[in-house]
């Protein structure tokens, strides 16, 4: 995890696509990446590849006959029910993606809107992408941010999502019950903007996930590399902890674990309306932008384009991965990953109403309407679920410092940001006004690491080594 500043800048910073930067070549030990990798596997590798496309093939059809009605959802009051949970559950793990209804009350969402605006409104200094009709704001601290990320329904929606990961290891230090707060941004996209068209995507790196020093850490994607995709495990956390997705130090790359990107509405949005699109094709689209750099077509002219017979492992790797840029995210298109079919199997969530949840494993390719065709502002605040880990403890404490001074978090531009901002709370006002639970999300109070039930050995070790960490052993 990298500690030095960040460069200033916005939302754009890690999406060349957005920012229009031209994207540089990479250095030669990518080749070498490439060979290591693939050496002595090539057979596996090609059979693995063919089995992939054809799987694809079906199941992106699947996909677009579903379309929104594929994602699943679940009502917050329903988070006890044995039975909707285990569907939910089956779902969940298929597609990557979910919404939970109603956590928090329309009305506070609605009003948390209301304060925002009314802070951004107070404060015209504020950042912004795009410069000259903002949708995403460079806002960490509002009030409205931090007490939706506080707010204990929020903490177990997002308890209630990571209890869905497991970890092979059992004592390893990590609590999935213990979400921690990650700092992020919120958008405000008003009907007809054009200029926050963010394509498909992948966050928390892009050329780390192929890197010994990267994700190659923990070996997460090892079964993928290894010709044998049917057996990744997506949900497997501890193979997670060691990863390093920030390799560059990208201003605006995620350095902290988020099993869960996700965002809380702010408003009522439809599809179109300047909402987000998912690829629910999950694991089996993971395994294809992964294993592309190691393929070419034998021909770029024939009506079987996308046949597996015509696709072949190269006999010479080359400098190319496709969408993958150091210190940005892990971009596709349909001409970078044509069997995707990104224009189909991207789809809408379905309408979301101020309240709702939304939330989407790590690994999941993401884009947004490229223009908002509502009629009313499209409005989140982004929030991820994060467990407790030696790594997020560690950003935590980094983080808590940002907090008290004002100033954006460690994985985001720097700058000034709010530390001049009128009607920023006070740290005092905070701590008077949270729960426990959501002081200590925030680095802010000492863990409990007394006996109760279910707990296990490495998590009990996770919330004394947090205690550590955060100054409070």
């Amino acid at each position: 995890m990298s500690s030095a500043a960040k460069a200033t800048g916005d939302i754009s910073a890690v999406f060349p696509s957005l920012s229009g930067a031209v994207s540089p070549s990479l250095p030669a030990r990518f080749a070498d990446l490439k060979s290591k990798l693939s050496s002595g596997r090539e057979q596996q590798l090609q059979e693995s590849w063919r089995a992939l496309l054809l799987v694809l093939k079906r199941e992106t059809e699947e996909v677009k006959a579903l379309g929104s009605a594929i994602i699943p959802e679940i009502d917050y009051w329903d988070l006890d029910d044995v039975e909707k949970r285990t569907r939910f559950r089956d779902s969940l793990h298929r597609r990557g993606v979910a919404i939970v209804r109603g956590v928090v009350a329309e009305s506070e969402a609605l009003g948390w809107k209301e304060l925002l605006q009314r802070y951004i409104e107070t404060n015209p200094t504020t950042r912004g992408f795009p410069p000259d009709r903002p949708a995403v704001y460079e806002l960490y601290w509002a009030a409205s941010q931090i007490l939706a990320r506080a707010h204990p329904n929020v903490l177990q929606a997002q308890a209630f999502l990571m209890s869905h990961w497991h970890s092979a290891q059992k004592s390893a230090l990590i609590s999935t019950s213990h979400p921690t707060s990650y700092a992020d941004r919120l958008r405000i996209r008003q009907p007809g903007d054009t200029g926050f068209a963010l394509g498909p995507h992948v966050d928390s790196g892009s050329c780390e996930r192929w890197e010994e020093d990267g994700y190659g850490k923990g070996g997460v994607y090892n079964q993928i590399f290894q010709g044998n995709w049917q057996s990744y495990n997506p949900w497997e956390a501890s193979c997670r902890l060691p990863v390093v997705s920030d390799l560059y130090n990208g201003a605006g790359a995620c350095s902290m674990l988020r099993m869960f990107q996700g965002w809380l509405s702010m408003s009522e949005t439809g599809p179109g309306e300047g909402t987000l699109m998912v690829n629910p094709l999950f694991s089996r689209a993971t395994a294809y932008y992964l294993l592309r750099p190691f393929f070419s077509p034998r021909s770029h002219h024939t009506e079987a384009f996308l046949d597996p017979d015509n696709w072949t492992m190269d006999e010479t790797p080359t400098l190319v991965f496709q969408g993958a840029v150091p210190s940005n995210c892990q971009e596709l298109n349909a001409t970078l990953h044509p069997h995707l079919d990104l224009e189909g199997t991207m789809v809408h969530i379905p309408s979301i109403r101020p309240g709702d949840y939304v939330a989407w494993h790590c690994d999941t390719i993401h884009a947004v309407d490229k223009i908002h065709a509502g009629k009313s502002d499209s409005s989140v605040m982004y929030i991820p679920a994060c467990p407790l880990t030696v790594g997020n403890a560690e950003y935590l404490r980094r983080q808590r410092e940002a907090f008290w001074e004002g100033a954006p978090g460690p994985d985001f531009p720097s700058g000034v940001g709010e530390t001049q901002h009128v009607g920023r709370l006070t740290p005092d006002f905070v701590m008077q006004n949270i729960t426990p639970e959501a002081q200590r999300a925030m680095g802010l109070a000492k863990y409990e690491t007394g006996d109760r039930p279910g707990i296990s050995s490495g998590e009990r070790k996770m919330l004394e080594r947090a205690n550590e960490i955060l100054g409070f052993a």
